[in-house]
């Protein structure tokens, strides 16, 4: 054999290993958006570890090739949920605040479980226009969205137990997620800084009493036109037992800072869909298709950018927060982060 074709032979032979090897590889791997690029997560039994980034293709991944994505999403969620040492943050029994959480649309046999501080505004209207109230999106007034007693969504805990039992086994049933962190941001921005909709008891009831326990220096009265900031929400949401306290004072209102095992039950529930907010582009045809819904409704137009991973913004709302208390408010989330696929916060942790 001359050495031109051995070299060949041993050439063919190592793309054979090669290929079998991703083969294996491809098995154990889920995907991640983060700042426009796609981060390769392998699952490991005792976590999650970020490996490389790839850049998305010039031209986005098609509904079919993006239910890869979603299989994995799903696998992950099931692994994590097996996972015994995180099981007092993943496992949550289906009670009433959960099942006040999911909407239903019977006509089309959908459940969607409302993830505050992640984009539900625009679900809610698609539920809308599915259920016959309005044509499109576009129609439907704002103020409207958000009254539950005249949006026509009726609740998951409407229905009697046999019925709630039924929905939950044989619909479509979805919800999205973003960041952790960066959805407190989000709700700590939209409900204690600009509170576009007008909610007093924020400024007046809840930060007042979440300042008076956690800011360490502060005067009775003038804890209202201080205003909270992010430092005292970061020591209310780390602090397991005092939080627990203050939660059933603040009632409802938590649903915008709670996690989203609280909210949604993942490891109970059997979702047939986990959108991210970070890859909405490609999670909501992708949703409305595996629904059914795509010929009968279309999601909202989404702003460019407005759904990508911001570190920076990160990183400037934790500047100046001490590591204890970033680290035990990371502990109180860590089962969200693990759940659904996002890397634990090194850059803030360490």
């Amino acid at each position: 054999m001359t050495l031109t074709m051995r070299h060949h032979w041993l050439l063919l032979g190592a793309c054979g290993w090669v290929l079998l090897i991703l083969m294996f590889v491809s098995k154990f791997i889920s995907f991640r958006a983060v700042d426009g690029k796609l981060l390769f997560i392998v699952l490991i039994t005792s976590g999650i570890k970020v490996i490389s980034p790839l850049s998305y293709p010039p031209v986005g991944p098609t509904v079919a090739e993006w239910e890869l994505v979603a299989d994995r999403r799903i696998k992950l969620l099931s692994t994590v949920c097996e996972n015994s040492s995180l099981r007092n943050l993943t496992h949550i029994s289906i009670n009433k605040f959960v099942l006040d959480r999911i909407f239903v649309c019977d006509k089309h046999k959908i459940l969607f479980c409302q993830t505050p501080k992640v984009g539900n505004t625009q679900w809610k209207k698609v539920l809308i226009v599915l259920n016959g109230a309005f044509s499109t999106v576009e129609e439907i007034p704002e103020n409207l969205v958000h009254d539950h007693e005249k949006n026509g969504l009726p609740r998951l805990s409407s229905f009697m137990p046999q019925e709630i039992t039924h929905r939950l086994n044989t619909y479509f049933k979805f919800l999205i997620v973003r960041d952790p962190f960066e959805r407190l941001i989000s709700a700590f921005k939209d409900k204690f800084v600009k509170n576009p909709r007008f909610e007093p008891w924020y400024k007046h009831d809840i930060a007042p009493a979440i300042i008076r326990k956690y800011r360490k220096s502060h005067r009775n009265n003038d804890l209202t036109a201080s205003g909270l900031h992010f430092e005292d929400f970061v020591r209310y949401l780390g602090d397991a037992e005092g939080r627990r306290r203050m939660d059933r004072q603040f009632g409802e209102h938590v649903i915008h800072w709670v996690t989203y095992a609280e909210l949604c039950a993942p490891c109970e529930i059997r979702y047939s869909v986990v959108g991210h907010h970070e890859t909405l582009e490609q999670d909501a045809p992708y949703i409305l298709k595996a629904a059914g819904i795509d010929q009968l409704v279309s999601y909202p137009a989404i702003p460019p950018g407005i759904t990508r991973y911001n570190r920076t913004k990160v990183e400037h709302y934790f500047s100046g927060i001490s590591k204890r208390d970033i680290r035990r408010l990371y502990a109180r989330y860590q089962g969200d982060f693990h759940l659904f696929g996002y890397p634990e916060p090194d850059f803030l942790l360490n």
